[in-house]
């Protein structure tokens, strides 16, 4: 009996603790139960425990270097940060109202600081209402509807910059409407139609108030069914398409008296513009093959700007009128190794080409590329050649090279 109740003795302490343990796990479930649900996709993803808010938090970084010979000048070379980019995107109520905000840091994506100007910072900030899985509403500042090239992300590129015409011809970011209406299909036809209505006027623009406005409008046509993994909108066959896959799209964009040479980028105008762009796009991949062949081109009259519409005197801009053609092709092996070729044609406008004071050239341009992704387009190596072959109407052709090499990461 003595032993007995010393065991008790002993025992009773124990049940005690266990209990104050029981108490405080059960506490600790309760409080965890409070706490926003966090996943790991693209991305880190926060969602709140009744799920009337989600946050996703993505960056992304460009490092890269790059040595440059160009015709009668000295020969350089750069070290960079080409981008460096912060992404919040989710919903807010229901999953049915979704919002996106990016952020840029790098110096060329904030471009030239210029007095009385904001700085470009912002690069997104929308919000789409999704009523079902075939509509789209977008309202803010985003990309337009442009060609294939251009709505890709930049982050997903096999060659470490789009190609020439992408940089001249396309059309950008601009703040405005948007209305998609999609029905793309696993393995049958489908296809997209997407519209907008913007100010013309390119992303942050802080000038006065004007009379622009810009219509766009893009149709995807998919007549294999959609790609792997959304692979209509990254480069390269990294899902490695069983089947073949096709997309043809067209877009055409009337940018109505528009206040910068390229419309939504480039340099202020004295005088505004109207013009039209069209942009055609076909990409096909397969077993590790990707190819891609693209035309565009910004046609109007009268491509000269005055620079002061009360001092003719005071000399002329333009708007950066032309028309370009792309082709590029590439191969990836299941090492995860890819090799990327690409040749662009670029012509100008002949009232620039043939202008004394503007003298712009036509530009034949070769790439040849190597990756190595070792995290698909989110960690990546990359490497390029490119050789750009300039006829001048006026002067001498001018042959510039550049190698660059390129390191990415993000999330």
């Amino acid at each position: 009996m003595k032993k007995l109740l010393q065991c008790l003795f002993l025992l009773c302490p124990m049940l005690t603790m266990a209990q104050e343990i029981k108490h405080e796990t059960t506490s600790n479930e309760l409080k965890l139960e409070q706490l926003p649900y966090y996943s790991y996709g693209k991305g880190l993803g926060m969602t709140s425990a009744d799920s009337i808010f989600q946050l996703n938090i993505r960056f992304r970084m460009q490092n890269r270097l790059t040595f440059n010979e160009n015709d009668g000048e000295k020969n350089t070379y750069e070290g960079e940060i080409r981008r460096l980019r912060l992404r919040l995107d989710g919903f807010v109520g229901s999953p049915k109202f979704l919002y996106v905000i990016q952020l840029s840091f790098a110096p060329k994506d904030l471009g030239t600081t210029k007095e009385n100007e904001p700085i470009n910072i912002i690069r997104d900030a929308a919000l789409t209402y999704r009523p079902n899985e075939n509509w789209n509403f977008i309202f803010g500042q985003t990309k337009l509807p442009g060609n294939r090239q251009r709505i890709n992300s930049s982050g997903a590129l096999q060659l470490t910059d789009r190609s020439i015409n992408n940089s001249k011809f396309n059309i950008d970011r601009d703040f405005g409407i948007q209305a998609y209406y999609l029905r793309e299909k696993k393995n049958e036809f489908g296809y997209n139609i997407k519209t907008a209505v913007s100010t013309g006027r390119g992303r942050n623009f802080s000038g006065s108030e004007s009379d622009s406005y810009a219509l766009t409008g893009r149709v995807e046509l998919f007549p294999l069914g959609s790609f792997s993994k959304n692979g209509a909108f990254f480069e390269g066959d990294l899902a490695r398409e069983a089947t073949p896959k096709l997309m043809l799209s067209g877009t055409f964009h009337r940018n109505n008296n528009a206040m910068k040479s390229q419309g939504q980028t480039g340099n202020k105008l004295g005088e505004a513009k109207s013009f039209n762009s069209l942009m055609l796009d076909g990409i096909v991949k397969y077993n590790g093959w990707a190819g891609m062949v693209s035309y565009m081109n910004r046609t109007l009259d009268d491509a000269l700007s005055l620079n002061n519409l009360e001092d003719p005197t005071a000399g002329y801009n333009y708007i950066f009128a032309g028309q370009g053609m792309d082709y590029q092709l590439s191969y990836i092996f299941p090492s995860n190794y890819e090799i990327i070729g690409r040749v662009s044609t670029q012509t100008m406008k002949d009232q620039l080409h043939k202008n004394t004071d503007f003298n712009l050239p036509n530009t034949t341009q070769f790439s040849l590329g190597a990756n190595k992704y070792l995290w698909e387009h989110t960690f990546k190596l990359q490497a390029e050649l490119t050789y750009d072959k300039q006829k001048f109407y006026q002067g001498p052709t001018k042959n510039n090279w550049y190698f660059r090499l390129q390191f990415e990461i993000g999330i």
